[in-house]
């Protein structure tokens, strides 16, 4: 027989996923009154957190403020109960450790301190997207654990979106070339089956072709080819740039270590693609990599945002570089720059536009939530086409991992699905050193 659990949430589960409270089963939960006062300072504001603190603070009204004081409401057939629990004082046996008792962490520290002590044959379990909380809550005998209902099981294990096949048929390798409408994919023996849209390099001795297994069923040649004077170096990066310029895929993602390409391939590729599209927007989140955040840098907002986007411009400045100023291509990137068909921006400020006919980049993907993740691609329009990057890897969030970010919650959720395509990218092409220092540092 299971044993009934009450779990103690903190700010940033809430403020990680509003839904949270329906995946806890049968078990309690427990919202200290510290959350919800966190939560007002969240609820203003058109960021996904604000959507967040809003969406929960409403669930809660929804479900009868009174009963939730006294004793808490049910929250539904088969589920547990949730309530709203005061502060207490600070207890005698945290109050050494934590002397700032005002601290909000240390308030709902507290509170499931004494809830344990109170009744303590009930199991009673902090969750924390805060590693720190949830060290201080062990240290004191408490059970603590992360929110890991969107985690991705075994990052190791994550799809990659291409395959090596060895000793294929030469015959095939030769047919393969030899037909415009596809080759069944039924003789290549694949174990496990092919996905649709997941790439092969196939091996004979010295013989070899790079393939594409399409949403239906069908094997067809990828050649190598320059988008916008950038030409691929490896066999993934000739994958990428298959995927990124094929129309039939609206969504792609791809994963790899800095200096992959990953930014330069798929701007190349909206960029030779820019007819079939209003507008080329390319866009990441802003996650500081110290304690000083835009309010503390100088300028307008311009200046404010410069050097989170300049990796953004370097890479537009790499393609432009490849050609003169008076070639046709050089000039169709400074039209679409100065008529604003090709803009460069945070990804908060597209929320709320409408995004029809738009080739959109999401540079840092690995830097978003899965709610982040969906709320993007739910909001993609007729004719638009919608490209991830980032490194699993080299998370900046502070409440996420290679487990939890919205990248790889995308990459293992998608997989397998026609209007999907993703490629990791394995070697760096930025240069020798570069590579070095990724694989050893």
């Amino acid at each position: 027989m299971l044993t009934k659990k009450n779990f103690i949430l903190d700010t940033n589960v809430i403020l990680h996923d509003s839904s949270c409270i329906s995946h806890f089963d049968e078990h309690d939960i427990v919202v200290p009154i510290t959350v919800i006062e966190e939560l007002d300072h969240f609820k203003k504001g058109n960021q996904v957190i604000n959507f967040h603190a809003r969406e929960f603070i409403r669930t809660l009204d929804n479900l009868s403020a009174n009963k939730l004081m006294n004793g808490g409401a049910s929250l539904g057939p088969g589920k547990g109960r949730i309530a709203i629990r005061l502060e207490q004082e600070a207890h005698p046996d945290l109050r050494k450790h934590f002397p700032a008792v005002s601290k909000p962490d240390h308030q709902i520290l507290n509170l499931a301190y004494h809830l344990q002590k109170k009744e303590g044959e009930e199991r009673f379990i902090l969750v924390s997207k805060d590693v720190n909380l949830r060290l201080k809550a062990k240290a004191v005998g408490l059970m603590a654990e992360d929110y890991t209902t969107d985690h991705v099981n075994d990052i190791h294990a994550l799809y990659s979106g291409s395959r090596y096949m060895e000793e294929v048929n030469g015959e095939l390798i030769a047919s393969l070339y030899s037909t415009s409408d596809g080759m069944a994919s039924a003789g290549l023996g694949a174990d496990p089956p092919l996905l649709p849209n997941e790439y092969i390099v196939l091996r004979n001795g010295k013989k070899s072709a790079l393939a594409c297994h399409d949403a239906n069923g069908l094997i067809h040649p990828v050649l190598k080819k320059a988008n916008y004077g950038i030409m691929p170096r490896n066999a993934e990066q000739i994958f990428a740039a298959h995927a990124l310029c094929n129309m039939d895929i609206p969504l792609v993602t791809l994963s790899g270590k800095a200096g992959t390409g990953k930014t330069l391939l798929a701007l190349a590729a909206g960029l030779e693609n820019s007819r079939h599209y209003r507008q080329i927007l390319v866009a990441r989140p802003i996650v500081p990599l110290s304690n000083k955040d835009l309010g503390y840098l100088p300028g307008d907002v311009h200046s404010k945002i410069g050097p989170y986007m300049q990796p953004l411009y370097d890479n537009l400045g790499v393609i432009r570089g490849g050609f003169s100023e008076s070639s046709r291509k050089y000039q169709a990137m400074t039209r679409l720059i100065e008529e604003e068909k090709l803009i460069i921006e945070p990804l908060a400020y597209i929320r709320g536009r409408s995004l029809v006919g738009i080739y959109m980049i999401i540079d840092e993907a690995q830097n978003l939530t899965p709610h982040e993740v969906k709320t993007i691609i739910t909001r993609a329009g007729e004719g638009t086409k919608v490209v991830f990057t980032g490194d699993v890897q080299q998370i900046d969030h502070p409440y996420l991992d290679r487990h939890s970010n919205g990248l790889s919650y995308l990459i293992e959720k998608m997989q397998g699905q026609p209007l999907y395509a993703h490629i990791t990218l394995k070697k760096g092409e930025r240069s020798t050193l570069s590579m070095l220092a990724s694989n050893l540092l």
